[in-house]
């Protein structure tokens, strides 16, 4: 007993002082963290989403001033998600909307509650109507690591370059590692950008764990599907995002493929009567279609399932966008840049030998999924096929500027010969009416 005691006081020595250097565990944050904006559809309106990590109440305030007091407040709800991991961590997403907002003015804003504020940033409000010329930043698969285009579209954003910004899928590899810890690194490092500009997504194959669950509940999209296909307007164009995943991830419910198509065709429908007023249509999904890439993956098979569908004959995707003249479809999930000829069945459907972006035969594909993550850049097959009308095998991301109601203008960044453009092509379009095709 007596040669025992020693060793027991020295244990309890060494946790005390362990305990003094560390410091007993904070307790959980009431301070807003991963600030984004998105679109919800109505103009005029912007949706403020945040996380902490206790439930606290929801408020946005907001003014035209730099400095100074924020005169108007809006407040919303929050929602808990309990990440599917080991640890089954809490996450308390908050939404609110603003409303009335001016269109074309800048705001500042700050997020939070009396538990806890955000530092102040600034936004500015969409412009109305269809005639106003809207520029994007457009690209897929940005990582928590390896985010090589962030600090060029941070620098860009800071500059008042774009209008929002589409990521095509695929974020921060992956957003539920580590029980969802990856994806609230990386939702702070998109915070920059996310949180001064309209931030709207699509899913991708990298958000598939436990039913594309951090997806659902960190994003504020459009609409009633939790993010994974809704449309909205924008200046002269009307864009579509869809699940190109509902084809691959089964096992989640076969109805979705169907649910999706058949939404996909009523809100073409109702396009293509808009199109005196809107006649861009564009599309944005994760995995395409088509590519030219040196790896098995689905855009390489003749018929891919997104291009031909289930089995290869069910709700696929190429005829219904032909049908109703989609203008041009965007999309990723390979990791480099690639421009197609107008296409439609492997077909090369150019407008004219010398101009073939000007009143192109078929949509316009274009594959940016080279933002930067851990897997790297995906090569090229040594040989182009005969659609692929320029690859780039560089980190970088897509400008697209919606000049009008007849020319969109496309240029790709490269972020490895420090911004430089390494493409750049304009689509036009009819005057009046609707792509037609058929």
């Amino acid at each position: 007993m007596c040669s025992f005691r020693p060793c027991w006081t020295c244990c309890c020595l060494l946790l005390f002082f362990s305990l003094e250097v560390r410091g007993s565990p904070k307790p959980p944050s009431a301070a807003p963290e991963q600030v984004h904006l998105s679109y919800p559809g109505e103009p005029g309106s912007m949706t403020v989403t945040w996380t902490t990590r206790v439930p606290v109440p929801s408020e946005v305030q907001y003014g035209l001033q730099p400095s100074g007091p924020l005169p108007f407040q809006a407040q919303g709800t929050f929602s808990l998600f309990v990440d599917g991991g080991i640890l089954r961590r809490k996450l308390y997403i908050h939404r609110v909307t603003l409303q009335g907002l001016l269109p074309g003015v800048q705001y500042v804003y700050r997020c939070g509650s009396a538990q806890g504020w955000s530092r102040r940033f600034r936004f500015r409000a969409l412009k109305k109507g269809p005639h106003w010329s809207p520029r994007l930043a457009v690209f897929g698969d940005l990582g928590a690591d390896n985010p090589r285009a962030l600090p060029r579209l941070r620098r860009d954003t800071q500059q008042g370059m774009y209008d929002a910004i589409l990521h095509v899928g695929d974020f921060a590899y992956n957003m539920d590692q580590d029980n969802a810890r990856v994806g609230d690194r990386f939702m702070k490092l998109i915070e920059p950008v996310a949180a001064s500009l309209p931030y709207m997504t699509c899913p991708g194959n990298h958000e598939e764990r436990y039913n594309f669950s951090n997806y659902k509940a960190r994003f504020s999209m459009p609409g009633n599907t939790e993010g994974l296909w809704y449309s909205w307007d924008l200046g002269p164009a009307h864009i579509i995002s869809l699940s190109t995943e509902v084809y691959f991830f089964l096992h989640y419910g076969r109805h979705l493929v169907e649910r999706q198509f058949h939404w996909l065709e009523s809100d073409l429908q109702k396009a293509n009567k808009n199109r005196a007023v809107r006649p861009w249509i564009i599309t944005m999904g994760h995995r395409p279609m088509y590519c030219s890439n040196a790896d098995l993956d689905d855009c390489t098979w003749h018929e891919s399932k997104v291009r031909k569908g289930l089995r290869g004959k069910f709700y696929g995707l190429e005829d219904l966008f032909y049908k109703y003249g989609v203008d041009l479809q965007l999309w990723a999930h390979e990791h480099s840049y690639e421009r197609l000829w107008p296409i439609y069945n492997y077909q090369v459907l150019n407008g004219s030998q010398e101009m073939p972006y000007t009143h192109p035969r078929g949509p316009v594909h274009i594959i940016t999924g080279s933002a930067g993550c851990e897997e790297l850049l995906t090569p090229f097959t040594l040989f182009p096929r005969p659609w692929s009308a320029l690859r780039v095998k560089e980190y970088g991301y897509t400008r697209l500027h919606i000049l009008n109601g007849t020319h969109v203008h496309i240029q790709q960044v490269s972020d490895d010969q420090d911004g430089k453009i390494v493409d750049d092509v304009w689509v036009v379009r009819p005057l009046l009416g609707r792509m037609m095709y058929l």
